[in-house]
């Protein structure tokens, strides 16, 4: 059974892969909390946090990167914090 510090630890590793793609633009991602039930909170940060393309950037970038790389996430949601 996968624990929530395992799915967090995998969450990370598939980011930090995503990650330079964002800063090529000026932007970033912070990652905030997994759940156990696959969940994940980001902070869009830097040039994506305002840019109108932020939503694709999730849906398309960010979370397809995710779902195929930890087959355990469900669904990645931005936060404003």
């Amino acid at each position: 059974m996968t624990t929530t510090q395992d799915l967090y630890e995998r969450v990370r590793q598939s980011l930090e892969r995503v990650r330079p793609y964002l800063q090529i633009d000026g932007g970033d991602v912070e990652l905030l909390r997994v759940t156990e039930y696959g969940f994940v909170e980001v902070k869009l940060i830097g040039a994506c946090a305002n840019c109108p393309m932020s939503v694709l950037t999730l849906r398309a970038g960010i979370e397809r990167a995710l779902l195929r790389d930890v087959p355990e996430v469900r669904r990645v949601e931005s936060v404003l914090q």
